[in-house]
């Protein structure tokens, strides 16, 4: 008859050769389970190799018997193996089963056909195993985020009843919402009463375009940099005030604390040197910034 070859195999036989490393057992005539010494052959190989990944089992038969003989006794010897091996040697996930069939070449010696062929890479090679193995990994296609709609504007409810309309700065929480991190965006229009840390009524809407561009992006994470003008030295460490102030805000309204930080840098990192020449520098100097940690 026909000599029939049934694989259990990750690739096609041609790729797993290159993995170069290989163990083969030896049964006897139609038989599918092994005698005590080639068991103890296979339990020797799997003590000595803890750190080897199989990539292939192969199972072989010789000629004698029909085709649908052999098919059966090869897929039971691959089995067999297959069993004593899993759990106690890393095997990769994508098994497949494949017939060769008459693709076998047969030895001359019959005893040598009558065989399961077990593929495997070193633990020297596993950083290379895709390379071994002639795998390509698909470039990784990074889906591009959608950008929220945010709102134009927006009515508060105020303590004395009354409500506020407040005009949103669309093109600014665009701008927040795909910065990069490591990048700094200045809160524009945000501004403080005189030497205290509360926020004046002109810079809510300022406050709430932060609000909704941390709500909208549950994935960004940001520190809030305070920085003042005007003097040598922050006695009162009026920037880590101020930039505390923004923090509570997000967190009093919904944003959880592990998302937002908060430092004071006092005059150590001014945009124009101290003493400012103009009431420009002074306000450049006398800022709030936003850095992404992470989006």
């Amino acid at each position: 008859m026909k000599n029939t070859a049934l694989y259990i195999f990750f690739l096609f036989f041609s790729l797993v050769a290159q993995a170069q490393e290989e163990f083969s057992v030896y049964f006897d005539s139609n038989k599918y389970e092994l005698k005590k010494k080639e068991n103890e052959r296979l339990q020797n190989f799997i003590n000595t190799n803890k750190e080897v990944k199989i990539v292939a089992i192969n199972g072989y038969t010789d000629e004698d018997g029909t085709t649908a003989f052999n098919d059966t006794l090869a897929q039971k010897r691959v089995d067999f193996i297959y069993g004593i091996i899993n759990g106690k040697l890393k095997i990769r996930d994508d098994f497949k089963t494949r017939s060769f069939g008459e693709r076998h070449r047969q030895s001359k010696i019959k005893s040598e056909n009558r065989k399961v062929t077990i593929y495997f890479l070193l633990a020297k090679d596993l950083p290379r195993e895709n390379e071994i193995l002639g795998i390509k990994e698909e470039p990784v296609v990074k889906k591009q985020r959608e950008m929220p709609k945010y709102p134009q504007k927006m009515t508060l409810q105020n303590p004395n009843g009354t409500t506020s309309e407040l005009v949103f700065d669309v093109a600014f929480m665009e701008k927040l919402t795909v910065a990069k991190p490591g990048e700094k965006i200045k809160l524009e229009n945000l501004n403080f009463q005189l030497n205290t840390f509360a926020i004046t009524n002109d810079s809510r809407p300022k406050m709430y375009e932060l609000l909704e561009v941390m709500k909208r992006n549950p994935q960004m994470k940001i520190q809030i940099q305070g920085h003042i003008c005007c003097m040598q030295n922050d006695k009162q460490d009026l920037s880590t005030k101020r930039a505390k102030a923004i923090a509570r805000f997000l967190e009093m309204n919904g944003i959880d604390k592990d998302r937002v930080t908060y430092k004071g840098f006092g005059v150590t990192e001014p945009l124009f040197a101290i003493p400012e020449k103009s009431e420009e520098e002074r306000a450049a100097n006398r800022r709030v910034e936003i850095e992404i940690i992470e989006n």
